[in-house]
């Protein structure tokens, strides 16, 4: 072997040395700058207290405050506004990045101004799906096949003043036009007089017990269907929603601690269809199998349940999509108009988040009619313990 050759050996492996090992520091630079990605944190609550509801303005803060923070994922905008010019604001989610072509679907509170944790389970399923975008796959697969419209406060007035019914004394989900102003869907055609509020609600126990057929109470309903501008502001947004693939609505109120379904009218313009009662019948069980809510009781507190002119009502006959009413809370909160207590508030909002999340991963299915048989991941501690009275 000559002395050539072993230098050009010796040369070889030092080079070969010195270059593994910069390709060696250069993965433990790498491993330190760039972080390990987690295809799939845990999803996380938000931080809310109890007692911390929110008013009207307070609302109003906390929706721009999250479009300022989520400007990606977040538009918020007026749609409509209320008898003494309050705006009825909506907060469109979804991930703007994704241009695809997505689904629709609108949540409400608020109708009634009293039913305050309406208001509440819509800034809290907006808030659950903004922080936990990013680090959870099942939310941010939600934001990329959806657009997830939410109005807190339909009825801005009736919530600043903690009244069930609008300024004019309507109850606007009585105002839809669907088996309209109808006594026995306990609604009553008054509106107003001269322009003067003069009737919301009358009970008529004397009367109910003479006739069962009549109704335990009647409420103004105004004078026609859309009389009101609330009732007028969410019809149209309907319409427009219904441009892109409106999949399914969901009206929020407290607190008969129920979800129901079409129909509640006292005469429904026509018949669901066996696979439409399918439907219904099994997202109702996964919903009372997996929460602590129920099935809407027809003859609740011994009077059959009927309302005229209800919002999903006439949603499910207008657009043919699934449509629910959600009662968050439970009986003993008084669901009287004008009644009801407000407290362990982040118990209530952890209660509504399965009921949330099992429509929006069934986003799909819920627009094509088919089963909604795709099972939510929950965070942990959700759905909470039911609260022992």
């Amino acid at each position: 072997m000559t002395k050539k050759f072993v230098c050009i050996l010796i040369v070889t492996i030092l080079f070969f040395q010195i270059f593994t090992g910069c390709l060696e520091e250069k993965k433990k630079v790498q491993e330190i700058l760039v972080p390990q990605v987690h295809l799939d944190y845990p999803s996380i609550l938000p931080d809310w207290n109890d007692g911390e509801y929110h008013e009207y303005y307070e609302t109003i803060d906390k929706l721009h405050d999250l479009q300022i923070e989520y400007p990606d994922l977040v538009n918020v905008f007026s749609i409509g506004e209320s008898i003494l010019g309050r705006d009825i604001w909506c907060i469109r989610i979804t991930n703007e990045n994704n241009t695809d072509d997505k689904f629709s679907c609108l949540i409400d509170g608020c109708i009634h101004g009293c039913e305050w944790e309406a208001g509440e389970a819509c800034l809290y399923l907006a808030e659950y799906l903004l922080i936990n975008f990013n680090d959870n796959v099942t939310i941010n697969r939600i934001l990329n096949l959806s657009e997830v419209f939410i109005v807190p406060l339909v009825n801005p007035d009736g919530r600043e003043v903690d009244n069930r019914f609008n300024h004019n004394g309507i109850d606007l989900n009585r105002n839809f036009d669907i088996d309209f102003g109808r006594i026995r869907g306990q609604s009553i055609r008054i509106g107003t007089i001269f322009g003067k509020k003069v009737f919301t609600y009358r009970p008529f126990p004397i009367l109910h017990k003479l006739i069962p057929s009549f109704p335990l109470y009647l409420l103004n309903c105004g004078r026609n269907a859309f009389s009101e501008p609330e009732s007028q502001a969410l019809r149209d947004f309907m319409y427009e929603i219904n441009k892109d693939d409106f999949s399914f609505y969901v009206n929020c109120h407290t607190a008969v601690h129920s979800v129901n379904t079409p129909w509640v009218a006292f005469k429904p313009p026509f018949e669901k269809t066996n696979s439409q009662n399918k439907f219904f019948d099994s997202a109702i069980n996964w919903i009372v199998d997996n929460t602590e809510y129920e099935a809407v009781d027809i003859n609740y507190q011994g009077e059959s349940y009927k309302a005229s002119g209800s919002a999903m009502d006439w949603c499910f006959k207008e657009f043919s999509i699934p449509s629910f009413t959600f009662e968050i809370l439970s009986p003993d909160y008084d669901p009287a108009a004008g009644g009801g207590k407000h407290d362990h508030l982040v118990h209530w909002m952890k209660t509504t988040l399965p009921v949330f999340m099992y429509l929006l991963v069934n986003i799909e299915n819920l627009h094509h009619w088919n089963l909604p048989d795709i099972q939510p991941l929950l965070p942990e501690g959700v759905p909470p313990e039911p609260l022992r009275r």
